[in-house]
């Protein structure tokens, strides 16, 4: 498999058993990331907590948490940037690739990902209203909607718009070509053309 492909590109299609995959392969970056930050962190001394999460994606757009940062939370934060950044193109390389399977462009990550996400960062903020409980519900539905679209329907059987399904049986490689015996026997028809007239020069008689 193209590892490059399957974690970095968001061209292509794969199956529902790639994407659990791909939740795997996110969870061991998680970790091994986690190790290097304690080990920074038992070095200079900084026993703050330290997690990755796909809510530090939405606080970027967040004014609140730019205004509690300080001078020594610098090196942290670009670690984290750095950490976030890596683990959130993996997530949403692979999860476009799943959404082509389903035959969807990948701008359904909005509604899937991007809606749910920022209303759980701004929902504390909103100011109380009777749509509150319907708009929760919505969020909340099209959180769960995406789960089931891409982790728990087969994709589409056929080539589509985005290439050929994952799970098609592919040809096998090593099958010699079938004899061509047109090609092997090659008939060449002789020429009847008259002898050669040999001529004596003029003086040489």
């Amino acid at each position: 498999m193209d590892w490059t492909w399957y974690l970095f590109r968001f061209d292509g299609r794969i199956s529902r058993a790639r994407l659990w995959l791909a939740i795997v392969v996110l969870f061991g970056l998680m970790m091994t990331l986690g190790l290097v930050i304690v080990a920074i962190q038992s070095l200079f001394g900084s026993p703050a907590p330290f997690r990755f999460g796909a809510s530090d994606l939405f606080k970027l757009v967040d004014p609140d948490a730019y205004r509690s940062l300080t001078l020594g939370d610098l090196p942290r934060l670009l670690i984290k940037l750095f950490g976030t950044s890596l683990l959130m193109w993996v997530y949403f390389a692979t999860s476009i690739k799943r959404l082509h399977d389903r035959d969807k462009s990948g701008w359904w990550m909005l509604p899937f990902f991007a809606a749910p996400g920022l209303y759980n960062q701004f929902a504390d903020r909103l100011p109380d209203s009777p749509a509150d409980l319907p708009l929760a519900l919505a969020v909340f539905g099209l959180g769960l909607w995406g789960f089931i679209e891409m982790y728990c329907l087969k994709g589409s059987r056929k080539t589509n718009r985005f290439g050929t399904a994952p799970l098609a049986p592919k040809p096998p490689r090593d099958t010699p070509p079938p004899w061509d015996q047109q090609s092997e026997i090659e008939m060449v028809p002789h020429t009847a053309s008259p002898p050669p007239v040999w001529r004596v020069k003029p003086g040489y008689e």
